[in-house]
């Protein structure tokens, strides 16, 4: 019996279709500073992972192959035979997962903040905010997220959507969002990325502490077929603060592929 749940999703725009995929304990208003750029271009859609947003809980414990598996419902359900697929952290990992496992329904992928080819160092640094969360509880190791995640601009200017972000994580359920957390700390893609043929964007923010440049022009060397952008100033949180260029630099990479 496959473990896959049908999760919550919305359709939007007009275009060839586009998924998003977002990331830990996230949901898909994520994109909400994407979407006015991507839905002139694209049919989009996004989704909110089993335990987030609207969706559906699951039963225990779950692990990459299970998040495959809802987005590949979530894909069955559009009725799109194939797409292009962006993610954000974890959705980063989920986008070439899926790639790999279903080659055929992949136009073009889109890696935004996420992580592949951690040095030991890298790994033990993630692990212990994994560890941190598990032992004193997530709403106490928030304070260390905020600075990984936002600029000292933003935070000053937009206080708001810091506290909401936080609130968010805060409303997930612990069990889901540690679950979550696990398999984007234990995932490594670098042992299989070069199978992942898709025309891919890889884009990360200059000062994202755990995505950085270093890991991301790793992960653009490993992928046949790739581009890196690397967005100046930004830490983790680039689809709250820069949703628009994001979006902007998926519209352009999109369409300069081969028609």
């Amino acid at each position: 019996m496959m473990d896959v749940i049908d999760c919550e999703f919305t359709v939007q725009g007009d275009g060839p279709p586009l998924f998003l995929i977002h990331g830990i304990g996230a949901a898909r208003n994520t994109w909400a500073k994407a979407l006015p750029v991507l839905t002139p271009h694209f049919t989009v859609v996004t989704y909110d992972l089993r335990g987030h947003g609207a969706s559906p809980m699951p039963q225990g414990e779950f692990g990459l192959d299970e998040l495959v598996n809802d987005l590949e419902r979530v894909r069955d359900r559009t009725g799109f035979e194939a797409a292009h697929f962006a993610g954000h952290s974890l959705g980063g990992m989920i986008g070439p997962a899926y790639a790999r496992r279903f080659p055929d329904r992949v136009k073009s992928l889109g890696l935004l903040s996420t992580a592949a080819f951690r040095t030991e160092d890298d790994s033990a640094k993630v692990w212990g905010v994994v560890r941190a969360m598990e032992e004193k509880g997530i709403p106490q190791v928030l304070g260390t997220l905020t600075d990984r995640w936002f600029t000292d601009g933003f935070i000053a200017e937009h206080g708001d959507v810091v506290e909401r972000r936080l609130k968010q994580v805060v409303d997930t359920d612990a069990e889901v969002f540690l679950n979550v957390f696990r398999i984007y700390a234990g995932v490594e893609m670098a042992p299989w990325l070069h199978e992942v043929t898709a025309p891919s964007l890889v884009l990360t923010g200059e000062n994202d502490g755990g995505c950085n440049p270093r890991l991301n022009r790793l992960i653009d060397a490993a992928l046949p077929n790739s581009e890196l952008v690397i967005l100046p100033g930004l830490k983790h949180s680039l689809l709250l603060e820069a949703g628009d260029v994001v979006a902007e630099n998926l519209v352009r990479f999109i369409h300069s592929l081969p028609k």
